[in-house]
C-alpha cells in the first residue's frame, strides 16, 4: 500500500468521525430542546384505620310469614263480596258468600231424614226389649241413623264451603271477584299476606355454617329505601344443604310494623359474624391487581424538590372487602398518601399533581345511583 492510499484512507476515517460527531451533537441538541413530561393528575387519599364488623353477604327475597292466594273450594255464583281491595282483615272474616239456597234446602231435607231415622231407632229399641223385633232389625236401624247423620254433616260442610272466610289476619291484595260472577272450584280471587313480621330468604355457602347460629343479627338494605339499613335475626337454618349448589338456606325475621316491606322485594343481606376489628382501609379503586400481586402507588416528596410529589409502587396484602372499601393487611402504614385513580399513566418516580374534585366511591354500604 502506497503512502498516497494511506493518506486517502485516513482522510475518509476522519470524515466519517466528523459526521458521526456532528450527528451526535444534533441528537443531543434535539433531546435538550424536547419538552419534558409534566406531572400526571391523579386523585389520592390517606390510609385510615377504620372499625370493621366481619360480615357474610348474600342476596335475598322477602317472603310473608303467611301468604296465600285465596280460591273457592266449590263452584257457585257470587252472592256478595265482603271486602275491598287492599284492606286489612281479621281471621275468620267473611270475604265472599256464594249462593247456597239449593244446598241449604238439601241440608234441611237430610236433617228431616236423620230425625225420622232417630225416631225409628228409638221405637224399635223399645220393641226389642218387648221381644217384638229381632236384634238384626235394631242394628239395621242404627246403621241407617248413622248414614242419615253423615249425610247431614256432609251437606252442612258443603253449605259452609259456600261462605269463604279469611284463614288468618292480614292485608288483602287487588280483588278479581264481584257479585254475580260465577266461580269455578279452584278459581283464585284475591291474595292475602301477613306482613308483620316479614321473613327474608337467602342462601350462604356450606363453608360458612360454623359461623351461623339462630338469633344472629342480620343487616338488610332494600333498594326501595336507599340509605336505610334494617335489622333482623336469623330464625331458621335449613337442616339440609342443597346438593346442586352446596348452599344452605336461611330465614331471618324482620320487624315490619309499618308494613312498608312487601313479599317478593329484593334485599341485600349482611350477616354479622365474629367480633369487630380495626383495619387499614382504602377505596378498592386504589388497588391494582396483577398476576404477581396487588400494588398501590404511594406519594412521596421528590428527592430533588420536596415540593414535588412522586409516585412509588408498593406491594400490599389485601383482606376483606365491604362495599367500595378494602382492608390492607400488609404493605402500608396509617397516614400514607395513596393514589386512588389515574394509576395507569404512572410508573416509579412519575411526578404527580393531586386533583380531588372528583373522587372515586368509598362507601362501606353503597347503593345504586340513577341519573
Amino acid at each position: 500500500m502506497t503512502k498516497r492510499m494511506l493518506i486517502m484512507l485516513g482522510a475518509i476515517v476522519v470524515l466519517v468521525a466528523a459526521l458521526a460527531f456532528g450527528f451526535y451533537l444534533h441528537i443531543q441538541k434535539l433531546m435538550a430542546s424536547s419538552p419534558k413530561p409534566g406531572p400526571q393528575t391523579v386523585t389520592a387519599t390517606q390510609v385510615q384505620t377504620l372499625e370493621w364488623q366481619p360480615q357474610l353477604n348474600a342476596i335475598g327475597s322477602l317472603v310473608p310469614v303467611r301468604g296465600v292466594d285465596l280460591a273457592s273450594e266449590v263452584a257457585g255464583l257470587v252472592h256478595s263480596v265482603g271486602f275491598r281491595s287492599g284492606e286489612e282483615v281479621q281471621a275468620g272474616q267473611v270475604l265472599v258468600q256464594l249462593n247456597a239456597d239449593a244446598d241449604v234446602a238439601q241440608w234441611h231435607t237430610a236433617q228431616a231424614a236423620a230425625e225420622l231415622a232417630a225416631v225409628v231407632y228409638q221405637r224399635d229399641k223399645a220393641q226389642l226389649e218387648a221381644k217384638a223385633i229381632s236384634q238384626a232389625q235394631l242394628d239395621a236401624d242404627a246403621a241407617d241413623l248413622k248414614g242419615k247423620q253423615a249425610q247431614v254433616a256432609q251437606q252442612q260442610a258443603l253449605v259452609e264451603k259456600k261462605t269463604i272466610r279469611a284463614p288468618f289476619a292480614g292485608r288483602l291484595g287487588i280483588s278479581t271477584v264481584m257479585p254475580g260472577q260465577y266461580l269455578n272450584a279452584g278459581d283464585k280471587f284475591v291474595t292475602l299476606q301477613q306482613l308483620n313480621p316479614i321473613l327474608v330468604d337467602f342462601n350462604l355457602p356450606q363453608q360458612r355454617l360454623s359461623q351461623l347460629k339462630l338469633g344472629q343479627q342480620v343487616d338488610l338494605v332494600v333498594d326501595a329505601f336507599a340509605g336505610k339499613t334494617l335489622m333482623g335475626k336469623i330464625s331458621t337454618i335449613n337442616p339440609r344443604v342443597d346438593t346442586n349448589t352446596r348452599n344452605v338456606q336461611l330465614e331471618a325475621t324482620v320487624d315490619n310494623a309499618r308494613e312498608q316491606l312487601l313479599p317478593g322485594m329484593f334485599v341485600n343481606v349482611a350477616v354479622n359474624v365474629g367480633t369487630k376489628g380495626r383495619f387499614l382501609t382504602l377505596p378498592q379503586t386504589a388497588i391494582t391487581y396483577n398476576p404477581y400481586g396487588a400494588t398501590v402507588f404511594v406519594l412521596k416528596p421528590s428527592a430533588a424538590d420536596a415540593k414535588v410529589l412522586e409516585a412509588q409502587q408498593v406491594f400490599v396484602t389485601t383482606g376483606q372487602t365491604r362495599g367500595d372499601q378494602v382492608a390492607i393487611l400488609k404493605g402500608l402504614d396509617e397516614g400514607q398518601q395513596v393514589v386512588t385513580s389515574g394509576q395507569l399513566k404512572l410508573k416509579n418516580g412519575s411526578p404527580v399533581v393531586i386533583d380531588n374534585s372528583v373522587l372515586p366511591a368509598n362507601s362501606p354500604n353503597p347503593t345504586p345511583q340513577e341519573h
